[in-house]
């Protein structure tokens, strides 16, 4: 995944796509499977609501 993907611009300024591990904090983002988001670098996990 490139930084490009991560990050859009929106009325001149950018904006992050995704969210932030809420154990490791800022700067690891949670990648987005089917059914759940979860971190590579401490392992967290949480499931998408329908």
């Amino acid at each position: 995944m490139e930084k490009r993907e991560i990050y859009t611009v929106q009325n001149g300024k950018v904006v992050r796509s995704r969210r932030f591990c809420p154990k490791c904090g800022p700067g690891v983002f949670l990648a987005e499977h089917e059914d759940r988001l979860t971190c590579g670098r401490c392992g967290y996990s949480e499931t998408k609501r329908k």
